[in-house]
């Protein structure tokens, strides 16, 4: 392929595998960077690309969902993520859920087995040729020798917000004599186990909670304290109880479509735990991303019915994640306005989630191939979710521009109102799927 147009992709995330991947099977040549084994940031552990640093979840696989429209839509464009997610996805109910290990695992071997693509890695790219074409799919941890060069010449604009991931336990110390197996409602099986409170096991869990100690912020997360913000979809479960003494009940701890089996009732409160892997030997705790101190989390959440003995193979953490001002400064094919051959992908951009910075990356390498066979790009309607998120991006024109995932309220509204929800869901996927493949 020494003769096709070479397109250069900087992180081999979700992001950057999806802008690679499309890049090559549209005919370009792919260069890409990745600097994992030269350098790691502070939240990857695992040499291979496509790491899933927080949740194993990719959230709901449901058709009448956004996230499952989001899905849809990208399967039907080839996408290497959702491929490597059906391949390796865990019993999770009705969401789609992955053995992280072989989910990058299997991620890695396509790229590096595609015949247009070349891999750098063990490269540490600190600044860019500004008349290649190039995706940026740095994630949100950029290096900060990158993140000075794209803010010295390209964006001096950014915005940092602060992520947190859950804890993951080990399977064999959970007291499964405590917990029941269930999905809620009943979807898709008996596959998460349960933790159920009652009030008082609930009002004391709280209480420990709200006063448990912080761990210290990192050097890189206590430079960016001073604009300190916690994105709504990752938000840590101690600041989520701040808000109210019954948050958590309408939050990851809403004990609504589970019965405990024990009693027949439904429990005052439920900690779900989710499988981790294939083999089922280590949970994760469902929503539980937090900031609290390594002991404090031992101490606290083995307050958790069954979780008395439970033996931490990862404990939660907090860091810093940074994305760009991006209403303005990319158009909707993930381009900047001032420099059309550079692309955004991922969450530097300002979607948030993992399937959504794969659409992102999707977009962004479909539209670099064009832009290298000198075409216009392609614009995703807003009525489709992928079209919806690149719009929301590039377009929000609204108050503070905060990290969105995929949600129906970001989508164009349909032209005839449906009052029930489910029936207004189904007309929004109907609508977006008739219109991706009438123009695919």
């Amino acid at each position: 392929m020494t003769n096709s147009p070479t397109i250069n992709v900087i992180g081999a995330g979700l992001a950057g595998c999806e802008a690679a991947w499309a890049a090559a099977n549209s005919g370009c040549f792919v260069k890409l960077y990745e600097m994992k084994g030269e350098k790691m940031t502070p939240a990857h552990s695992n040499p291979d690309f496509a790491e899933l640093v927080c949740s194993n979840s990719l959230r709901s696989e449901q058709e009448d969902t956004a996230s499952g429209l989001l899905k849809q839509e990208m399967t039907h464009l080839g996408s290497l993520v959702l491929e490597a997610a059906r391949a390796t996805r865990v019993p999770a109910g009705g969401a789609l859920s992955v053995d992280r290990e072989r989910f990058a695992a299997y991620i890695t071997a396509k790229i590096r087995s595609h015949p247009n693509i070349q891999v750098r890695d063990n490269v540490e790219v600190t600044a860019i040729d500004l008349a290649d074409i190039t995706v940026i799919a740095t994630g949100p941890l950029t290096s900060d020798s990158l993140s000075e060069f794209i803010s010295q010449y390209l964006a001096p604009e950014k915005l940092h917000f602060f992520d947190a991931a859950a804890p993951i336990i080990e399977a064999d110390s959970i007291d499964m004599t405590r917990v029941f197996a269930a999905s809620r409602y009943d979807k898709g099986g008996a596959d998460y186990l349960n933790c159920a409170m009652n009030e008082e096991e609930y009002a004391a869990f709280l209480r420990e909670l709200l006063s448990a100690r912080l761990a210290e912020l990192k050097d890189f997360d206590r430079q960016a304290q001073g604009d300190l913000q916690v994105f709504e979809g990752c938000m840590p479960v101690e600041v989520l109880a701040s808000r109210g003494e019954r948050s958590l009940l309408f939050g990851p701890l809403k004990p609504v479509g589970l019965t405990d089996p024990r009693t027949g009732r439904r429990p005052c409160a439920v900690v779900q735990l989710r499988k981790e892997n294939l083999d089922a030997t280590c949970y994760n705790l469902v929503g539980f991303q937090t900031r609290l101190a390594f002991s404090e989390q031992k101490r606290v959440f083995r307050m958790i019915p069954g979780l008395e003995n439970a033996e931490f193979l990862r404990y939660g953490v907090m860091h810093r994640n940074t994305y760009l001002n991006s209403p303005g400064m990319l158009a909707a094919d993930y381009s900047m306005v001032a420099r059309p051959n550079i692309f955004f992908a991922g969450q530097i951009t300002g979607v948030e989630g993992y399937v959504e910075s794969a659409s992102s990356g999707v977009v962004a390498g479909l539209n670099a191939a064009r832009r290298a066979a000198e075409q216009e790009s392609t614009i995703f309607p807003n009525t489709t979710m992928i079209g919806a998120l690149a719009h929301y991006v590039s377009g929000y024109a609204g108050g503070k521009f905060q990290p969105s995932n995929a949600n129906f309220g970001i989508i164009r509204p349909l032209d005839q109102h449906i009052r029930r929800k489910a029936e207004r869901n189904g007309a929004y996927v109907k609508r977006a799927m008739e219109e991706l493949t009438a123009n695919r």
